[in-house]
């Protein structure tokens, strides 16, 4: 009997890719990070404040969960409110996608669980996350994510 080894290649792999993924070590989460500066020239219009501050994210693609810290020094005031935004590429406005919540002061942290089609329009890099103060309830620093 001639055997075909292409056959008991294939078989061989199919069965421990099977094996493994039934027995949950095969994995097929990943993760979306990004870390992005936000700045007052990248509002929309932009304004001269020297505040800035740095936006980190990590999305879990297998459970769509995002968590996020937010760091800022160098406002004119405090925080009002913090979200992201979206979906707008660099130098166009959208509106809230995911409100930031707690206390708005440095380091704001927090996590959501996004729709599917939020993860879309984050890793194609549509968000933007965006601090206001009184002195610019538009939006004082704003800073867009991308990642990997």
């Amino acid at each position: 009997m001639k055997i075909n080894s292409r056959s008991v290649l294939g078989g061989a792999l199919l069965a421990t890719t099977l094996a493994f993924t039934g027995c949950g070590m095969m994995s097929t989460t990943s993760m979306w990070k990004s870390s992005n500066n936000l700045t007052a020239a990248s509002e929309v219009p932009p304004n001269p404040s020297s505040g800035t501050g740095v936006v980190t994210t990590q999305l879990d693609k297998g459970t769509r969960v995002l968590t996020w810290t937010v760091t800022y020094s160098g406002l004119t005031g405090p925080v009002t409110a913090g979200h992201f935004h979206g979906p707008a590429l660099p130098g166009s406005n959208a509106g809230v996608v995911v409100p930031f919540s707690g206390s708005m002061a440095s380091p704001i942290q927090g996590s959501a669980t996004l729709t599917e089609a939020q993860v879309v329009d984050l890793a194609a890099g549509k968000w933007y996350a965006n601090l206001h103060t009184a002195t610019n309830p538009g939006g004082e620093v704003r800073g867009q994510v991308t990642g990997n």
